[in-house]
């Protein structure tokens, strides 16, 4: 188990990197001509997938790390590298194309039920949060670590699902520069979280430099 401030920054470093203000133009732009019946229903698909997204990942991508031969270290380093190009877009309070490109959100916007996709992934629950969550769960091999970022997992997908339900109320309140100062924001936790990843990786591949 780790000390409980290590928690905190994982869920707050999780928190930065789905960053769901920053969903809401795109959600409220695909479910524009959706009533508040479908639009619940899109907004419970989005949230329910995040859970199991970063759930599956958690208890899975040990495994999966193991299946291509990947060390943690060369991982961190390469998650490191592709949670600061998303943190770049942020901080330029743009969508990062790691997340989705020009051409799926176009095409996206056509679907009929676009809760999973791209909402949940790649948008929310995206590379750089699977990530972010196999690294978190690196930190400690107990069940209760992994218990404990569970729950941080539940409850990221409520403050989802919470934003989501008052998007049409942020997006009348808030302009557009209030979330792009709140991505900024984001951005920078998420640039600093991504270059300590980087730094530990390179500690362990290299441990001269230690």
């Amino acid at each position: 188990m780790l000390d409980y401030a290590e928690y905190i920054k994982i869920f707050v470093g999780l928190l930065a990197i789905v960053n769901p203000f920053g969903a809401v133009p795109l959600f409220i732009t695909m479910t524009a001509g959706d009533d508040s019946s479908q639009r619940r229903k899109t907004i419970n698909q989005v949230a329910v997938s995040v859970l199991i997204i970063l759930l599956v990942t958690l208890f899975l991508g040990d495994l999966l790390l193991r299946f291509f031969g990947i060390s943690i270290d060369s991982f961190r380093v390469g998650g490191g590298i592709l949670i600061l190009l998303m943190a770049i877009a942020m901080l330029h309070a743009k969508t990062s194309r790691v997340r989705q490109t020009e051409e799926e959100a176009e095409e996206s916007i056509d679907k009929e039920s676009v809760g999973v996709v791209p909402l949940a992934m790649p948008l929310l629950a995206g590379p750089g949060a699977i990530s972010a969550v196999i690294l978190a769960a690196h930190q400690s091999h107990t069940f209760a670590h992994h218990l404990v970022i569970a729950a941080g997992v539940f409850l990221l997908s409520l403050v989802v699902w919470s934003v989501l339900r008052l998007a049409p109320w942020i997006a009348n309140h808030i302009s557009a520069t209030g979330i792009n100062i709140a991505t900024r924001i984001m951005g920078l936790i998420l640039a600093a979280i991504a270059v300590e990843f980087i730094a530990n990786g390179l500690k362990g591949l290299f441990p001269v430099l230690n």
